[in-house]
């Protein structure tokens, strides 16, 4: 069984998927608490569904490609079965998850199905969540299918990032890109220093965000 938040039809908002229609299903609960989290509703409450349920609504909407985020969807160990199963539907799956060292209990980085593309946020300083935290060895571990996200919050957060992309501990294959956080730092802000420093990364919005600005959920 899953404690499923909330599942519906929407867009993607980030990655390289970004502006595909899909299904989203967000897993409830999460083991940290970035400072600039926007989907703090999931930390709790939900309804327990089964994995052939799960699969069930989605075949309802329809849509080739679902994306599993949270909260922290890895938590659930059961979320490995409803990714290895939305694959056998014939699905896109994509997974979002913060990249941080998880419970004994949780499902690994490195225990996802084969196929998924895993969407790994790494935590800025800005994020209150201390570099101890990150998983750094499965982050190492990630391929040319995955990506890694980071959120920027100010000046300081976009430097040790583009210091992060200088050294040696991302993999070379995996895709970075950087975005701001709404009302701490502008988008333009953030595009201007990527180029002016000439980073080698991506820039990108939550483009639902964008699309549906006067939303909180559902999105």
């Amino acid at each position: 069984m899953l404690l499923i938040n909330e599942i519906y039809a929407t867009i993607c908002g980030e990655s390289r998927h970004t502006g595909r229609p899909c299904t989203l299903i967000r897993l409830t609960g999460c083991h940290v608490r970035c400072s600039w989290c926007d989907s703090a509703h999931s930390f709790s409450g939900g309804r327990r569904l089964s994995v052939d349920d799960v699969r069930r609504i989605v075949n309802e909407h329809g849509l080739s490609t679902v994306l599993v985020t949270g909260g922290e969807p890895l938590l659930q160990r059961a979320v490995g079965e409803l990714l290895a199963g939305l694959m056998d539907d014939g699905r896109r799956v994509l997974l979002e998850t913060s990249g941080t060292v998880l419970p004994s209990t949780a499902l690994g980085l490195s225990e996802v199905p084969v196929g998924v593309h895993r969407i790994v946020d790494i935590k800025a300083p800005g994020s209150g969540i201390p570099a101890e935290q990150i998983d750094w060895d499965g982050i190492a571990a990630l391929g040319a299918g995955d990506e890694l996200k980071i959120v920027c919050a100010h000046r300081e957060d976009f430097e040790w990032s583009a210091a992060l992309v200088a050294s040696d501990r991302l993999p070379d294959a995996a895709t970075v890109s950087l975005s701001a956080v709404q009302g701490s730092l502008e988008a333009r802000e953030l595009a201007e220093w990527i180029v002016n420093e000439r980073l080698d990364v991506c820039f990108q919005i939550q483009l639902h965000r964008a699309v549906w600005p006067d939303l909180e959920r559902g999105v």
